[in-house]
């Protein structure tokens, strides 16, 4: 066991030259079938050997080394550094790549404070790891892996499953590495979408269309400032585009969400100032909610509402909020406020409980049409993407998006706009109290339902000027759910 943890840290020590170091290994000879990517990836720095002389492609990758391979290939300071983790040392080679990668929200810990570095990983990890550092925007196991396949990064088994569960070995991550950064490893590219337009903006100079996302990567052609192109991922600087049928990278640096000469890139997109969220924490004042593990209800749900409603504050987006100190409003008063503000949508904000028993996100709609309120389509995507970035942003059991028979709450069957109600976890369980009761985490929740409601708008409502509200941040688009 000593031996075979010693073999898996050395795979992220053992630096190679990149002069001919994929020629050294005895182990990848030229019929290997991961041969030509795992030769790409040493050549360039983001994979190393076990050893000198071997790479080991069949020993199974771990978390750690997933995190340095990652962290290469976006570029990450690799420096080491103290970590948040009780198991992952400011010595340890990895650490500056796990670090930096948790800051970017690719990877994440465990509730108890761990890391577990030495963990192996399955496809299923896998296919959710690239589709965040790389922007393809799957945000769950299953919509992770149709992203991959799709892309002809990954393939499925003969029986039709993707296999998630397996554990993933080193030829096979390479192979994955490989074809995330170049699509000329792909085994099909007609699974691409370049539906976001976007514009060269050089000033009068022209832009390098590459074969590959960096300089060192031939030119294919030169673009024009004010070209038109579509985009179908951005990830380390560099934007993955279509234009005129060509194919290839261009320096993200040098695109605009607007036509140079028409609207600024700085200037606001026309149309989003006239949208309105309404954010209703729940409960208030004499009604605590749900109470458990020394934390009461009312205060974690407002301390959520308060930063969803920073995110929104960063743009023309208004976000109003049913109550904003500890106050009691009534569940017919909060259902009008939406009517009253001029709403466009309603999130109402909760956490769970039952007498610690339970555990786990759920997200509830009006399923039945209502005088009041008809919009159960329009509820149901709402909730469907809320429940979507709750998982993706907190490790924790998925009860689902309540259909019909359930949501037969008054603030959501009383309201007049599309509505949904989140239960973001259990407060009196031992699980989800992990993450409910720190404020990085809450803070964290805030921006996934900000990126939620986001997610709601460009992909139900084809509100494509909320799209330059993912790029402050960080972020972009999940994929269409609904």
């Amino acid at each position: 066991m000593l031996m075979l943890c010693l073999m898996l840290i050395a795979s992220v020590l053992v630096p190679l030259s990149h002069a001919n170091a994929s020629s050294n290994f005895k182990d990848v000879g030229d019929t290997h079938r991961a041969n030509a990517e795992i030769t790409y990836l040493v050549d360039r720095g983001i994979a190393n050997g076990v050893s000198r002389t071997h790479f080991v492609p069949s020993k199974q990758v771990t978390r750690a080394e997933a995190a340095a391979m990652l962290g290469r290939a976006l570029g990450v300071n690799g420096d080491r550094k103290a970590t948040r983790f009780s198991d992952v040392g400011g010595g340890n080679m990895a650490s500056g790549y796990i670090e930096e990668l948790v800051k970017k929200g690719i990877i994440s810990g465990y509730p108890d404070g761990t890391f577990g570095p030495n963990k192996v990983l399955n496809r299923g990890e896998m296919a959710i790891l690239i589709n965040r550092a790389f922007n393809f925007g799957g945000t769950s196991v299953s919509s992770a892996a149709r992203n991959l396949m799709d892309r002809g990064i990954a393939q499925g088994y003969p029986d039709g499953s993707f296999g998630a569960d397996a554990k993933i070995i080193r030829a096979d991550f390479s192979v994955f590495m490989a074809r995330s950064i170049n699509p000329d490893f792909r085994v099909k590219t007609d699974g691409i979408s370049f539906s976001t337009t976007m514009y060269v903006n050089t000033g009068s100079d022209t832009l390098n269309l590459r074969k590959g996302p960096g300089t060192t990567h031939a030119s294919i052609s030169s673009l024009k400032n004010g070209t038109a192109v579509g985009v179908a991922s951005t990830s380390g600087g560099w934007s993955h585009i279509k234009v005129n049928g060509v194919i290839g990278y261009v320096s993200t640096a040098y695109l605009s969400v607007s036509k140079p000469g028409s609207v600024a890139p700085s200037t606001p997109p026309k149309g989003a100032s006239d949208l309105t969220v309404i954010i209703d924490p729940g409960h208030g004042a004499h009604d605590p909610g749900g109470v458990g593990n020394g934390f009461q209800e009312k205060n974690v749900v407002l301390n959520v509402g308060r930063h969803m409603k920073s995110y929104f504050d960063k743009t023309p987006i208004t976000a109003k909020m049913t109550r904003n100190s500890d106050v009691f409003v009534t569940l017919g008063d909060r259902a009008k406020f939406a009517s009253r503000n001029g709403g466009d949508i309603f999130v109402s904000l909760h956490t769970n409980a039952l007498n610690g028993s339970a555990n786990g996100q759920e997200t509830f709609y009006y399923a039945k049409t209502a005088a009041t309120n008809p919009n159960v389509k329009q509820s149901r995507a709402l909730a469907i993407y809320l429940q979507a970035r709750m998982q993706e942003t907190w490790n924790l059991r998925n009860r689902g998006v309540n259909p019909f028979g359930y949501g037969n709450f008054a603030v959501l069957r009383n309201n007049t706009v599309p509505a949904a109600l989140i239960e973001m976890g259990f407060i009196d369980s031992a699980t989800d109290i992990q993450y409910i009761k720190l404020e990085s985490q809450r803070e964290r929740m805030g921006k996934a339902l900000f990126l939620a409601t986001l997610d709601y708008f460009y992909h139900y409502e084809g509100r494509s000027d909320v799209l330059p509200y993912y790029n402050d941040v960080n972020a972009s688009p999940s994929r269409k759910l609904h």
